[in-house]
């Protein structure tokens, strides 16, 4: 439809410069022109749009279905390491999480016996590092016998181990330093929750607990959450034994999926050194921007590895290429129009095609509704 109504815009706005395109004097059916005559008001109702020709990368692409996938370094499956309950789920599927945030509150008795042990340690620590500081003034000023200070410097040493005990045990169980330090001045009624915090930043891709439900050792559930980053994901593929030696780690990837004309790029960040026994293919791992969450893992895409790829000094769409007269052309911008150019083709690199011959970098040519121009051409002469 649209190359109709711009062959009809054409047909009406080359009217009055019929003779310009093919002078009487001259022309025959031998003799076919090579000028159209347009101006720029005509070309902007024309549809056509006016490109460059400049340098370009040209690059040989080997074609391999994939699968986006997470990027199994940004999921993180948050659990828990005692028996205890759920008492609180501050996120649901689908919500945002950033690092550190608190999303859920777990209560054991085992956490409240970690607790009470660590606080009953730092406090006999306390008091027995104070005792201790005050024997070793009075044995300083000879108050008291040197064992009697002695068996005093033993007992805050073991009040110090028996603390730091304590809070390795915290440690272990999931807690950090400031939640340790603030333990003190916590409400009784907390010492039996710990809570459960988003090791990343992300979204929550599965909620595997309900509120109140048991959790820990013996078969129960361990796990509450599974984060996801989409950030960025990975594109799995598998590529066959004859094309792996093509394919090496960092080349650019372009990602596409059929129906869509956006397209990603990534590069390859893994290619496994071993083969599958079955598929005699290699598994082969492209990393791929996500910033705007179009990625969906678990849908299927075609990646285009480049293997090998030069730089085409002269380079133009291909959309801007017609074949006339059996040789392919350009329509090159003059100041009057456009002018039939005859060159020769290079590599073709997605819409980009080189031009080896022909064109020079910097002439405009026509890149798109070109068509029209060529029907142009092909009209017969005043005279037949």
């Amino acid at each position: 439809m649209r190359i109709r109504t711009a062959c009809l815009i054409l047909a009406t706005t080359l009217a009055a410069s019929a003779g310009a395109t093919r002078p009487v004097s001259a022309q025959s059916n031998a003799t076919k022109p090579t000028g159209i005559s347009m101006d720029d008001e005509r070309i902007k109702l024309a549809g056509i749009e006016l490109r460059q020709a400049g340098p370009a990368r040209i690059a040989k692409r080997l074609a391999v279905p994939g699968t986006i996938a997470p990027d199994a370094g940004r999921v993180a499956h948050v659990s828990v390491k005692l028996t205890g309950s759920v008492a609180e789920l501050r996120k649901n599927i689908g919500d945002v999480v950033t690092k550190g945030e608190v999303i859920a509150v777990f209560e054991s008795r085992e956490i409240a016996d970690a607790k009470s042990e660590y606080l009953a340690a730092r406090l006999s620590d306390e008091l027995q590092q104070d005792l201790t500081k005050r024997d070793e003034f009075a044995w300083n000023g000879r108050a008291i016998p040197e064992q009697q200070f002695i068996r005093s410097r033993n007992a805050a040493a073991q009040t110090a181990m028996r603390l730091n005990i304590a809070r390795q045990k915290l440690l272990a169980l999931g807690f950090d330093e400031d939640e340790i330090g603030s333990l003190p001045q916590a409400a009784p009624g907390s010492l039996r929750n710990q809570d459960v915090r988003a090791p990343i930043s992300g979204r929550v891709a599965e909620r595997k607990v309900e509120l109140g439900t048991a959790m820990g050792r013996d078969a129960l559930e361990t796990e509450l959450f599974v984060i996801a980053d989409l950030s960025r994901v990975w594109v799995e593929l598998s590529v066959s034994s004859s094309d792996l030696p093509l394919v090496k780690e960092s080349q650019d990837v372009a990602v596409s999926v059929r129906g869509v004309p956006d397209t990603g790029s990534g590069k390859i960040v893994f290619v496994s050194p071993l083969l599958d026994k079955e598929t005699r293919s290699a598994r082969v791992v492209v990393s791929l921007d996500n910033a705007d969450g179009r990625w969906r893992p678990g849908s299927f895409v075609t990646a285009d590895i480049a293997v090998e790829s030069h730089n085409a000094a002269v380079a133009v769409p291909f959309s801007a290429v017609q074949t006339v007269d059996g040789r392919k052309a350009v329509f090159v911008r003059t100041k009057d129009g456009f002018e039939t150019r005859n060159v020769t083709l290079g590599g073709q690199d997605g819409p980009t095609v080189e031009v080896l011959s022909g064109l020079a970098a910097g002439e405009t040519v026509a890149a798109t509704n070109t068509f029209p121009l060529k029907a142009e051409l092909s009209k017969p002469g005043d005279e037949d």
